[in-house]
């Protein structure tokens, strides 16, 4: 991921401004760090991309332990660093992750630049529409001079929030790749998740109003649930199961899976998954084929909505700290492409236990009958 390429052959470095014997004993590529961060403690942004540039020129040729090392120090420098290139330096942080740097120790500021990114654009889109609308700027092809000059009012945004919210629409595309890079890790989903950040950053995904991105699979793969516990209750036969799920991208797969784990398993009538879509939903990858899974139950939260195929395994609300999912017959027929949503990360959803008659029962009295078909369709 990273941006730059390797620069130019320089000629020698007069005696006189010789790097320090500390500074040689580094890695090249920790050296060019160090470098970074002492521009950045400087303040001089005439020298980041430069600075950056050389970074980037020597991520290739170096070492794992290096791209490890250097991941958390670049993440470290994107708060303080210039609003256009710091979209840059996120990508060499995602690409560290990438190559096995501590996810949890860079994604903060990635995910905060990303926040700031959906905000400026926020704001240049509704100054655009305000402005007249048309056609957006083309961050490939448009000056980002123009733009900023169209949106800057004294009266009604000044001159520092339209710069961040041109840059926010410029550099939106690399945020969202690096904050991929970060997503694609449990441990991050859990403590950004844990923390709220995911909350805003889905909001701000909604609300997002431009034709260029699209969100839906990172809005996936920042909901990702992973060693999350689910109580399954089935009211036709009113038994009862504490699973527990990890890495399911979407709703359709976690149907998929719990056909083939209540089914399959031998603990529900029905007629059990094919196997190549079971192992389409948990690790397989897909060969160019179509193959086509069907549905074997509705899906139905504890005050009897339905729970749509669309959506994800975090729209399975809470009933006392667990999240729990009724089963009710199918009231029509339903299939879908097998597969994954988000192929790069492996499902799986097991069985913990059968809960005993009683306990079903008990849970099932708390819960409401699903509603008609005409009435989910209201």
């Amino acid at each position: 991921m990273s941006t730059e390429q390797t620069p130019p052959h320089r000629q020698p470095t007069p005696p006189h401004r010789q790097p320090t014997p500390s500074h040689r004993q580094q890695p090249a590529l920790l050296a060019a760090v160090a470098d970074l961060e002492a521009v950045v403690a400087a303040g001089d942004d005439e020298d980041f991309g430069p600075a950056l540039g050389r970074v980037g020129g020597l991520f290739g040729p170096a070492t794992p332990e290096e791209r490890v090392a250097a991941g958390p120090r670049l993440a470290a420098l994107l708060p303080d660093a210039p609003p256009f290139p710091r979209s840059h330096l996120a990508m060499v942080v995602g690409a560290c992750v990438e190559h096995g740097a501590d996810p949890v120790a860079c994604a903060g500021p990635v995910l905060a630049g990303l926040r700031g990114a959906l905000t400026g654009t926020e704001l240049l889109l509704r100054r655009w529409a305000e402005t007249g609308g048309g056609p957006l700027p083309d961050p490939e092809e448009d000056d980002p001079a123009g733009a900023h000059a169209r949106i800057a009012d004294p009266a009604v945004l000044d001159e520092w929030h339209a710069h961040l919210a041109v840059v926010g629409w410029w550099t939106l595309h690399l945020w969202q790749q690096a904050s991929w890079a970060v997503y694609a890790h449990a441990p991050v989903r859990a403590e950004a998740r844990a923390s709220g950040v995911t909350g805003v950053l889905v909001e701000l995904f909604g609300r997002y109003g431009g034709e260029r991105h699209d969100f839906k699979g990172l809005a996936h793969l920042a909901l990702m649930l992973d060693d999350e516990p689910l109580l399954v209750l089935d009211r036709p036969t009113g038994t009862g199961y504490l699973l527990r799920m990890s890495g399911l991208s979407d709703t359709f797969q976690l149907h998929t899976l719990l056909a083939d784990v209540l089914i399959g398993g031998g603990h529900l009538p029905g007629v059990p998954q094919d196997p190549e879509v079971v192992a389409l939903a948990r690790s397989a990858f897909l060969d160019g084929r179509r193959v086509i899974a069907t549905g074997a139950f509705n899906l139905v939260a504890p005050d009897g909505s339905w729970l749509w195929n669309e959506g994800t395994p975090s729209d399975v609300p809470l009933l006392d700290g667990v999240r729990t999912l009724v089963l009710e017959p199918l009231p029509y027929e339903r299939s879908w492409a097998a597969g994954r949503f988000i192929q790069e990360v492996p499902g799986d959803l097991r069985l913990e236990r059968v809960l005993a008659p009683a306990e079903a029962a008990e849970l099932l009295a708390r819960t409401v009958p699903g509603y008609s078909v005409e009435q989910a369709f209201r």
